[in-house]
């Protein structure tokens, strides 16, 4: 009987250990977070009171629950600074994603933070089958994002060969790919569809010219028939990994060749779930949202951060051997953001935009499609006022132009915007239905 190959993990000691020594360890490092946050940002010192809770008096992780939640409103409340840590001149790296005001949720990380950063990212590397022999092709966009520089940071620390393309020129890609032989992809797993569709429209068999192996996907929801569609055409094994800028980046969890869950790396994240209605603890095995505070991250620590994500969690022992907790797939998410081409959009902010507009009427429709193999299409349909409307074709469309550069400029996203005659717009006597959502993410 041949043996059975042993599963590759980077840091055996952390990702293997015994639940109720990997318990221990939570706690110290939640007590030391705790003393940090309450120390040094008001907003955590008047959580901590106002649940009667000293860092120095926390007996168990079951304590946390008495706190209550982190929410990107209170990020935005505080922004750009106001829940650091740390003097702003040990901040080494700042990232920051869009948010619903216009204003970014930002990410500050000291060197301890990058460091943490690294390890999180070389466990995700490692779990994937990863090494130092292989060539990263990083199709992940390099800049405020996390993904680009989050993907690049692991790629040093298990020493391998990174190529950061970041997005875009698919052509040039697909010639990258076969010169440098990329034998890891990463990128949003719609835009490595994007990228087989680019091969197969230049000539280039996929599947006999490349060494690609390996794709670790992530940005954006994707379903089990987008991975099989990605596999096949690109002859490789797909990962899912996710990732948060208020946490740290990709990097909070990743499949392994079990493809039975998402690891979390629980010395550094805590995970907890709770009914996102009733805001109360869920056990294991539950579905419902996802909860997580940084025990490890120095600069701007989260405490019971809530992600809006609707998960499963499990704690069983893996296959691969690792101890850690386990999450599904997103399976949705409990507010109105919406994720197009990895970006964080709500609808709000959309809102802002075409309602500051001058010469449209007060309503509109978003539209999301995924044709089959292309990147997420966002369409904008909106009402001329008569006057406008009167004004001809013209006008109109440079109005289009307009509102399309604003959102440009907004959310970092093109979209189709189309303004259309008055009363064009299906009005409803309920509840207005504003986003129309046609790709298929649920299996």
């Amino acid at each position: 009987m041949p043996k059975k190959k042993t599963a590759r993990i980077w840091n055996r000691e952390m990702e293997t250990m015994p639940r109720a020594r990997l318990q221990k360890l939570q706690l110290e490092r939640l007590k030391e977070t705790l003393e940090r946050a309450y120390t040094c940002v008001p907003f955590y010192r008047k959580m901590l009171d106002d649940a009667r809770l000293k860092p120095a008096t926390l007996k168990g992780l079951a304590d946390l629950d008495r706190l209550g939640f982190t929410s990107k409103q209170d990020l935005r409340d505080h922004y750009p600074f106001g829940m650091l840590t740390v003097p702003l001149e040990q901040v080494v790296r700042i990232h920051a994603s869009s948010g619903t005001t216009g204003k970014p949720t930002v990410g500050a990380y000291n060197k301890n933070d990058l460091a943490v950063w690294a390890e999180t990212m070389a466990r995700a590397y490692t779990a994937a089958g990863v090494t130092k022999k292989d060539i990263i092709h990083n199709a992940y966009g390099y800049g405020l994002f996390t993904g680009g520089l989050g993907f690049h940071l692991g790629a040093e620390k298990i020493g391998a060969t990174i190529v950061p393309i970041s997005g875009g020129l698919s052509k040039r890609q697909i010639t990258l790919m076969e010169d440098f032989g990329a034998t890891v992809l990463t990128c949003t797993p719609s835009y490595a569809l994007v990228l087989a569709e680019t091969a197969r429209e230049s000539g280039v068999d996929f599947r006999a010219r490349m060494k690609v192996r390996v794709g670790i996907f992530g940005a954006e929801p994707w379903t089990e028939e987008m991975r099989q569609e990605v596999q096949e055409r690109m002859n490789l094994e797909a990962f899912d990994v996710y990732g948060l800028t208020e946490i740290i980046g990709p990097g909070v969890s990743i499949e392994c060749p079990e493809h039975n869950g998402l690891h979390i790396p629980e010395d550094h994240f805590l995970a907890q779930l709770v009914d996102p209605d009733t805001d109360e603890p869920l056990p294991d095995g539950s579905t419902g949202e996802l909860i997580l505070t940084t025990l490890t991250k120095q600069a701007m620590p989260m405490l019971r951060y809530r992600t809006r994500d609707r998960v499963m969690l499990t704690r069983e022992k893996c296959a691969c051997g690792r101890t850690m907790a386990r999450m599904s797939k997103v399976q949705g998410r409990t507010d109105d953001m919406l994720v197009v081409r990895g970006v964080n959009v709500f609808p709000s902010q959309i809102e802002q935009v075409v309602l500051a507009s001058e010469g449209v009427a007060p309503h509109y429709l978003i539209v999301l499609d995924r044709p089959k193999n292309e990147l997420d299409i966002l369409e904008i349909w909106t009402e001329a006022t008569p006057e406008l409307w009167g004004l001809g074709q013209e006008t109109v469309q440079r109005v289009e132009t307009r509102i399309g550069r604003d959102l440009m400029e907004t959310l970092g996203l093109s979209a189709h915007v189309s303004v259309l005659r008055p009363n064009a717009i299906q009005r409803s006597e309920g509840k207005a239905k504003r986003v129309i959502d046609k790709r298929e993410l649920v299996n």
